[in-house]
């Protein structure tokens, strides 16, 4: 009799799981299509948009271009040494190209802007939970979802293309400087094969994906303190979680965009 009442539980237990995680995706699912049908019908708030343009695009500008000016360095290292066993170091600079533009450009970014931002929108939000201000707005005739919401996720999607073109940009460069200062490369043949095995299309799927990653952090980060629990442990789940699901969402996203990109 123990022993069944123990598998009873643990199966009460994934049950329990279960219900909670297809609730969790439910909600997330009616709050994306509510941030989606907000975003085609007015009023819009200009001021917060361009407030949040600023927030988002410009304060990242930082972060983004000191990581990926240092992976493709890192990059041109390690394609130097593989390529070396086989006589194929020439293959350097195209290599490098392709791989910030295509993969390491838009994921890097859009992990880094996830860990900063969505974390922020979380905590801001969420203490505007707490503190009852969302409540309030409602109070006052204003929709909480199109003046906190909306200008946030239009603004990260907006603005993850241009950071990530700077960030490519600054990426190759990287991968030049070790080239040329590290590995011996002549600077303008370096230059030329860069621009000889770049085609629009590898650029323009990685600003894809940079839109998209956009969203998703912007949305994540809206939804987790959106729905924040009561008190300072609840803003700090929040946060958490706002950081981690854009993360893995950016991911597993990825994969499924190369696969409609570059299919095989």
């Amino acid at each position: 009799m123990a022993a069944l009442a123990v598998f009873e539980n643990f199966l009460a237990s994934i049950g329990r799981s279960t219900l909670a995680l297809l609730a969790s995706i439910g909600r997330l699912a009616i709050f994306t299509g509510a941030t989606l049908s907000h975003i085609v019908r007015g009023p819009y708030y200009l001021r917060e948009l361009g407030l949040q343009l600023l927030r988002i695009g410009y304060f990242s500008l930082p972060v983004v271009g000191l990581t990926t000016l240092f992976t493709g360095g890192a990059l041109a290292l390690q394609i130097y040494a593989g390529g070396a066993r086989f006589n194929a170091e020439s293959v350097v600079p195209s290599i490098v190209a392709i791989g910030m533009v295509r993969e390491l450009g838009p994921v890097l970014a859009g992990l880094m802007v996830a860990g900063r931002v969505a974390s922020s929108i979380a905590a801001e939000l969420g203490t505007m939970r707490v503190t009852e201000q969302i409540d309030a707005l409602t109070t006052l005739s204003t929709n909480p979802m199109k003046y906190l919401v909306v200008p946030r996720v239009v603004a990260a999607a907006l603005v993850m293309p241009l950071l990530v073109l700077v960030g490519n940009i600054i990426g190759i460069m990287g991968g030049y400087l070790v080239g040329v200062t590290r590995l011996g490369f002549n600077s303008a043949t370096y230059v030329q094969n860069t621009v000889d095995f770049l085609v629009i299309g590898d650029v323009t799927s990685g600003l894809i994906k940079a839109a998209v990653f956009g969203f998703i952090l912007g949305l994540m980060g809206c939804y987790n303190g959106y729905y924040s629990g009561r008190g300072a442990q609840g803003v700090g789940q929040a946060t958490t979680n706002a950081v981690v699901s854009a993360s893995i969402l950016i991911l597993s996203i990825n994969y499924l965009l190369t696969e409609l990109l570059f299919p095989a």
